[in-house]
């Protein structure tokens, strides 16, 4: 069984976009959508689910250190919705805390300028977060 998955770093002004390999085990960061309207968002994210055959949208959802959910998250989980009516397939939240930490972490070790990892740091963040539910879920080997 192979598991296509996409991976959602969801801000307010951009949405990281990841896939995984075509067996579910890794993660690959694949763009980043600047945020339009919820409806140009949606549209894309269609695209994307379309063109990649993707099977499962995993959005990342920013919990506070202690576990609760704070406002970011919330506006997180209302977009969740708006997917899950939206999209042809599962839409599942995973645990995102510290993902862009890692991503930041792995680009500042990969010796990037500030300027570079800016443009690159929300699809990584998607990355870490898809990468976190392959490794949870068992990808294709579950």
């Amino acid at each position: 069984m192979t598991v296509r998955a996409l991976g959602l770093d969801v801000g307010s002004k951009t949405i990281g976009v990841a896939k995984s390999d075509e067996l579910g085990w890794t993660a690959q960061g694949l763009t980043t959508i600047r945020r339009a309207t919820l409806a140009a968002d949606l549209q894309a994210l269609t695209r994307l689910i379309h063109e990649h055959q993707i099977d499962t949208v995993v959005v990342g959802l920013p919990k506070n250190m202690d576990g609760t959910l704070g406002p970011q998250a919330q506006l997180v989980l209302s977009f969740v919705r708006a997917l899950e009516k939206a999209l042809p397939v599962p839409v599942v939240t995973w645990d995102e805390r510290l993902s862009t930490i890692g991503a930041e972490r792995a680009l500042f070790e990969a010796d990037l300028s500030r300027r570079k990892r800016r443009k690159v740091i929300d699809k990584m963040a998607a990355a870490f977060i898809l990468q976190g539910y392959l490794d949870r879920s068992g990808g294709a080997r579950g």
